[in-house]
């Protein structure tokens, strides 16, 4: 017990500092993108320090959600990498504590970490997205901070552009000033010229104050009324020595209400969603069954589905009983005998009541469509309330039996992977988040889509793990592949110094015989090229293969004691059969007519397979004549296979 107290300490020992370190990490890189993104309503406002700290603070919060899996997916991954790669799974697994066992103070991290998700995703975030997109949108409203630039035109003084040519940074002079008074528009445009001047700005940094020395104020007077001409507008031309201008200009920071934003979706918790949800789901319905009764008590061509009768209690309405037709309609006769002007009038007229009504619902609909769109975000928002506790046990599931797997500690290895599948993951949660906003796929289903794609990816690779199976073996995979439509490789084989049991002529010859004869039965029975159907209903005889290739096995093990190099040599150009699978593609019936109704699919491997067979045959044919070979070199003297082997020297 005591032994077991101290392995779950140290596995939160170890995971713990990477958790921590790997989640600070990630929550700085995802915050860095957020300021990439609004650097521009950020930078050059004047804007305090502790005002941009408070900015970051909430991003920062709102950020969690993104950076917390990927942080249990590289954590996991370094921890469990870094056991592998110092061979202390493998001592646990020899004193038979297994991989899932030292996993289980982990598990249970995870389990406290998901439940500490949902709670923050329901009481922390949406205060802080409020506060955040509040507190982004007032930055947004306020004016830049005052830098006129020389030599080009300053727009950022609403209704006003400015020229300055020269600036003199020591006593704020401004020389050579053209001003733009385009606030009534450009026809009334106010031009003012001055040798120098100085800006200023008001105690309440609500107005800016330019005092303007020796220039001239050009204004049309198209305002002042309408009797003028186009062509004769009057103006007035006006020389000062010493002018003051005052413009508007706010540069206060004015935070705005954040009341608003926490009546949009991302300011409200679960309850407030689901009443939102409840309310708007309602309406939708109330509204829905009044537009569908306006469309059956509305009257076409005369004709109502409702009748009224006057009861005890008022009117009450019944609905028509249908009408069944003797014959079809035919609507050229009911114009046959009218004047074709009348006709195309009828014909107009019932288009345009037609097209009226579309129109009038079609308009109603949208308001319809609103609501829905309300209520798809709102059904987001609550979502994402379990998706993110669900995401972080799904990640440590991904990335503890996978570093067990690859064995790789460190930053290299598991940084790689580990954002390989969180791109992968966050391209599969924002296109399903996306279907669900447009109504192209349910709320739920796109919003777990991408756990339904990696919880199925997390239990194979637990399964792997806890089986020691190689998942990232490449000679596992290239054996797979070798057996699918893999080559034969030549033998290699040595001549022994010492040999225990001596080849006896009798049983060489015996068994080389017996394997001949089993190569002619098995060559005799299948034939050259089989047929479409043949192919796949049949293929060749996997049994009599395997037979085969043991007794090849069996002889080349026997033969392999042999004193003499040159049987040895002759032993070394026998190949390796394999069992591929174009040998016999399908013993499951149904899985052979499958490919073969699926043509596209059938038929290249078909041809695969006619190879496949055609090159098993060449090298049943050469085992054939090297056998006969062996048998004439095990007849033949030693000391005639000496002189042989001398002269091919």
């Amino acid at each position: 017990m005591l032994r077991i107290k101290r392995l779950y300490l140290f596995m939160l020992q170890s995971f713990l500092p990477l958790f921590v370190m790997t989640f600070l990490i990630c929550l700085f890189i995802v915050l860095m993108q957020f300021l990439w993104r609004y650097i521009d309503d950020l930078v050059g406002k004047g804007l305090e320090m502790s005002v941009i700290g408070e900015l970051f603070f909430y991003a920062a919060l709102t950020m969690v959600p993104m950076a917390l899996p990927l942080a249990i997916l590289l954590a996991s991954l370094m921890t469990f990498g870094n056991l592998g790669e110092q061979f202390e799974l493998t001592a646990m697994k020899a004193s038979g504590v297994s991989l899932i066992k030292s996993m289980r103070p982990l598990i249970a991290l995870m389990v406290i970490v998901a439940i500490g998700a949902f709670f923050f995703q329901n009481n922390v975030l949406p205060v802080a997205q409020a506060k955040m997109y509040t507190l982004l949108y007032s930055m947004k409203q306020k004016s830049p901070e005052l830098e006129i630039p020389e030599g080009v035109f300053y727009d950022q003084i609403t209704g006003f552009n400015l020229y300055v040519k020269q600036k003199d940074r020591e006593t704020g002079i401004l020389h050579d000033l053209l001003i733009y008074n385009v606030s009534k528009g450009t026809d009334n445009a106010t031009i003012i010229y001055a040798d120098s001047g100085k800006i200023s700005m008001t105690d309440d940094k609500s107005h800016l104050i330019l005092n303007l020395w020796n220039g001239e104020q050009f204004e049309n007077l198209r305002e002042q009324g309408s009797t003028f001409s186009s062509q004769n507008v009057p103006y007035r031309r006006e020389t000062f020595n010493d002018k003051e201008v005052l413009i508007a200009f706010d540069a206060n920071f004015n935070r705005m209400d954040e009341s608003g934003m926490r009546n949009q979706y991302v300011g409200k918790n679960i309850a407030e969603l689901q009443a939102t949800i409840d309310s708007v789901t309602a309406r939708v319905d109330s509204v829905g069954d009044v537009y569908g009764h306006d469309i059956k008590t509305q009257r076409y061509f005369g004709l109502s589905y409702y009748k009224y009768e006057s009861t005890d209690t008022g009117m009450r309405a019944i609905p028509q009983p249908p009408v069944a037709m003797a014959a079809p309609l035919n609507l050229d006769s009911i114009f046959s005998g009218s004047n074709p002007a009348f006709t195309k009038s009828y014909l107009n007229q019932a288009l345009d009541k037609a097209k009226r009504s579309r129109q009038d619902f079609e308009f109603r609909s949208y308001t319809m469509n609103d609501d829905r769109r309300v209520i798809r975000r709102h059904a987001i928002e609550l979502m994402k309330k379990f998706t993110l506790s669900m995401a972080c046990i799904v990640f440590f599931f991904i990335g503890a039996p996978l570093g067990a797997i690859i064995r790789k500690g460190g930053l290299g290895m598991p940084l790689v992977i580990s954002v390989f599948l969180f791109i992968f993951y966050y391209i599969i949660d924002n296109t399903g988040y996306k279907m669900a906003r447009e109504g192209r796929l349910e709320v739920w289903e796109g919003m777990w889509l991408s756990t339904f794609v990696l919880l199925p990816l997390g239990v194979f690779f637990t399964y792997k793990a806890v089986n020691d199976s190689a998942v990232f073996n490449r000679d596992a995979y290239a054996n797979f592949f070798r057996k699918l439509i893999g080559r034969s490789q030549m033998r290699k084989l040595e001549l022994k110094e010492v040999v225990i049991n001596e080849v006896d002529l009798s049983v060489a010859t015996s068994k080389i015989n017996n394997l001949n004869t089993l190569i002619s039965d098995f060559l005799q029975s299948n034939p050259a090229r089989q047929s479409y159907l043949q192919y796949w209903q049949t293929g060749y005889d996997s049994i009599r293969l395997h037979t085969i290739r043991a007794e090849l096995e069996q002889m080349v093990d026997y033969l392999s004691n042999s004193r003499e190099r040159l049987i040895i040599l002759k032993l070394m150009e026998l190949p390796e059969l394999l069992s591929l699978w174009f040998y016999h593609p399908s013993s499951n019936k149904l899985l052979s007519w499958m490919f073969i109704i699926l043509f596209p699919v059938g038929i290249p491997l078909y041809l695969i397979g006619l190879h496949q067979q055609r090159h098993l045959r060449e090298q049943l044919e050469h085992i054939k004549v090297t056998d006969n070979e062996l048998i004439s070199l095990l007849n033949t003297p030693p000391h005639t296979n000496a002189t042989v082997l001398q002269t091919e020297n």
